[in-house]
């Protein structure tokens, strides 16, 4: 291994990890941790939290200790360094007791730069490993997966609230950094207490993942919903996860049958079974991995296009950090959740702890707001980002509220109906039981008194799950509200009486499917024979090494690979993820494939016309805007635009208003000047958030894109 690093941050981003420029906030995290100050780090999964505490350890003298939870994650970081020339290496139970000596006379004569373990490992055998680290050159200690260390948090583990003894042990002289993606207020503060964290430097550099597409469906028919949403994804790499461990199998087995690739994995499954399913998953062996929670948590695979959810977790928390497993590259993926209000009485029995009740309601809470999430109308990433102290538009151009324009119906009487149900069952009954009620069910849950009630079986034309979705709206804009407890009933509010007694008219939005769109990266497309050729070389050198593909060089350098064509090693370094290491180590092969493939079809190399730092900017909205752009600025109208691309009217209209914040398109270009002075003017006296209101106030033939284009070119001219 090259121990003979530079020692400034820059020199070793670029020469050894191959990457141009730091992203925001990881220079000034890792001078924190330099500084020998303890640091708590907020990023997202994706983000590049492994190099602000990397970076230092290879700065500093001696070895950083890296706890981790997850033994998979442990070796794919390693695997990853070694492969960049970084002496480091991990201490588990899958180790004989002859590697594990080795290991430690490594750590011994100080030849290691990181050495990753678990916190049992760590803390195990009456601290006789703590005692012997504290007369080592110790540069650092990582604590990844901080979040485990809080109860408070979703994937509470008992044996991380030891690791404050090592802050004991080590003393100031060695800096603590702990890292997490998914951390609420409360958890952080909890992180810093329970692991005694010294005057902590706290960087929170964001939690919005703009390359993930957030989508939810109704709970109906799922598999023929999951099975068309594969289908898009044939050559894909993705996670589904489900609440049963019998639920993994079945529909591991059934998709199989189907002709995917799946594989189940659970807690129950033996530990051979599990491993070789991991990592035939890891090695791109399998597609499709069918879990549990218990998979997933630091899995390192990079090039996971999607994430499903089949029922509704247990909170945000857990939510975001199962989605984030997906494009940790940057390119465009999706976050599909399958949800059903049902699920919250389903989940609320595991919520509950024994003897604590008052972790049991917050937990009970943090459900609630995971089923509020479910039955948004507004913008989902917008929710996720202000669940964690973070304002967001409202607007985000890649979620599925975003990207569909809600067609609005005269709700009057069906809001009639539901309210005086309601009232006549006296606010004593649920969704369900209100449901059955308004549709006349012969159901025996039916009271016999309630089927003598006049009104019984006066919403009978509309289906349940019409009348599911019509009850949540009213729920959203305040003319119902649940009551809390396990078992919530509907209740009136303030806003009822304007509708029961004064006759005030109600909007509602009509139940629509949902179109999935998952459209992916055209730059990519453009050289698919060599993507594939370059694809199978990574395979074989990956199965050599014995790694898994994505650590050779991931699909985000591959991207860059397939649009610059690089056919010298000089070139080659300029392509992000490939330092002078993984250059002299595969840039012959890679560049001789390359180089035939252009002699073939009479193509060149072009040289980057930006710096390789920003050149990794994925696409949002899928990545094909450009495309809009293109025939939008050969005289076609949006109508022509979205009939020739057989797309939606609302998604030609979202493109525009993304080319308008990137600078590409003028509003004027866009709209009228009659359309956008009308709309600013309609805007400059509507105080209330959201698009809503804006849309009431002007005449019917204004569509939802048009005020967003608008809304965007008044916020880049403030």
């Amino acid at each position: 291994m090259n121990t003979l690093l530079p020692t400034d941050p820059l020199a070793i981003l670029r020469g050894t990890f191959g990457y141009h420029d730091f992203r925001r906030s990881q220079r000034e995290i890792i001078d924190s941790v330099l500084a020998g100050k303890d640091t708590l780090v907020l990023m997202p999964t994706g983000g590049g939290k492994s190099l602000c505490y990397q970076i230092p350890a290879l700065v500093k003298r001696g070895t950083a200790i890296v706890v981790s939870p997850l033994i998979a994650l442990m070796k794919d970081q390693v695997d990853a360094l070694r492969l960049h020339g970084i002496a480091a290496a991990y201490l588990n139970s899958t180790q004989t007791t002859e590697e594990q000596s080795h290991i430690m006379d490594l750590l011994r004569t100080g030849e290691l730069k990181l050495l990753y373990m678990a916190p049992e490992r760590l803390l195990g055998r009456e601290q006789q490993f703590i005692n012997f680290i504290k007369e080592l050159a110790i540069s650092l200690v990582a604590v990844d997966e901080a979040h485990c260390i809080s109860s408070w948090g979703h994937d509470f583990r008992p044996e991380y609230l030891l690791l404050s003894k090592i802050t004991k042990a080590l003393g100031d002289r060695v800096p603590v950094v702990a890292l997490t993606a998914t951390a609420d207020n409360l958890t952080q503060t909890d992180i810093a207490e329970k692991l005694q964290l010294r005057q902590p430097r706290i960087f929170v550099t964001g939690f919005n993942r703009p390359n993930i597409r957030y989508v939810v469906q109704p709970k109906n028919n799922t598999y023929v919903q999951l099975v068309d949403f594969l289908s898009q994804h044939k050559s894909d790499a993705g996670i589904i996860y489900t609440l049963r461990r019998a639920d993994t199998e079945q529909l591991a087995e059934r998709l199989s049958l189907d002709g995917f690739s799946a594989k189940p994995y659970h807690a129950g499954l033996g530990r051979e079974t599990k491993n070789n399913h991991q990592e035939a998953f890891l090695k791109d062996e399998v597609s499709i991995i069918v879990a549990t929670i218990a998979f997933g948590m630091g899995i390192d695979k990079s090039n996971v296009r999607f994430v499903v959810h089949m029922d509704l977790p247990k909170n945000i928390e857990g939510y975001y950090q199962e989605t984030g497993r997906a494009g940790r590259d940057g390119l465009p993926s999706t976050a599909l959740m399958f949800y059903s209000y049902a699920d919250f009485f389903m989940m609320q029995k595991l919520t509950t702890i024994t003897d604590n009740e008052e972790q049991s309601k917050v937990m009970e809470n943090k459900l609630r707001e995971m089923a509020n999430f479910g039955s948004l109308r507004t913008c989902r990433r917008r929710f996720l980002l202000q669940y964690f102290g973070e304002e967001a538009a409202a607007y985000c151009g890649n979620c599925d509220n975003c990207l569909t324009d809600y067609e609005e119906i005269d709700g009057t009487l069906i809001a009639q109906k539901a309210l005086s149900a309601v009232t006549r069952l006296g606010q004593s009954f649920g969704v369900n039981y209100v449901i059955d009620f308004l549709r006349g069910s012969s159901s025996q849950k039916i009271r016999e008194v309630h089927r003598k009630i006049k009104t019984f079986g006066v919403g009978v034309e509309l289906s349940k799950d019409e009348w599911r979705h019509y009850l949540n709206e009213l729920i959203q804009m305040g003319f119902l509200k649940r009551s809390s407890g396990q078992y919530p009933v509907l209740e009136l509010t303030t806003k009822s009486k304007e509708v029961l007694a004064h006759g005030a008219s109600v909007k509602l939005p009509k139940l629509v499917e949902k179109e999935i769109q998952t459209e992916g990266s055209e730059e990519v497309e453009l050289h698919v024979d060599l993507g594939v050729i370059l694809k199978e070389l990574r395979k074989m050198i990956a199965d050599s090494e014995g790694v898994p593909a994505y650590v050779v060089f991931s699909d985000a350098s591959l991207r860059e690979l397939l649009l610059y064509l690089p056919t010298t090693l000089q070139h080659l370094e300029q392509i992000s993820g490939f330092g002078m290491v993984k250059v002299q180590r595969y840039g012959d092969p890679i560049i001789e494939k390359i180089a035939a493939y252009c002699k073939e079809h009479n193509l060149e190399s072009k040289e980057r016309a930006v710096p390789k730092a920003t050149s990794k900017r994925t696409k949002s909205a899928g990545g094909t805007h450009l495309k809009t752009l293109e025939l939008f600025k050969n005289g076609r109208s949006i109508r022509e635009i979205a009939k020739e691309r057989n797309l939606r009217h609302g998604t030609i209209e979202s493109h525009l208003d993304l080319l308008i914040k990137e600078g590409k398109l003028q509003i004027s270009e866009a709209l009228s000047a009659e359309r956008v002075n009308t709309i600013l003017s309609v805007l400059s006296d509507i105080r209330e958030p959201g698009l809503k209101p804006v849309k009431e106030k002007l005449p019917e033939d204004f569509s939802y894109g048009e005020i967003r284009m608008v809304m965007t070119h008044k916020n880049l001219n403030k």
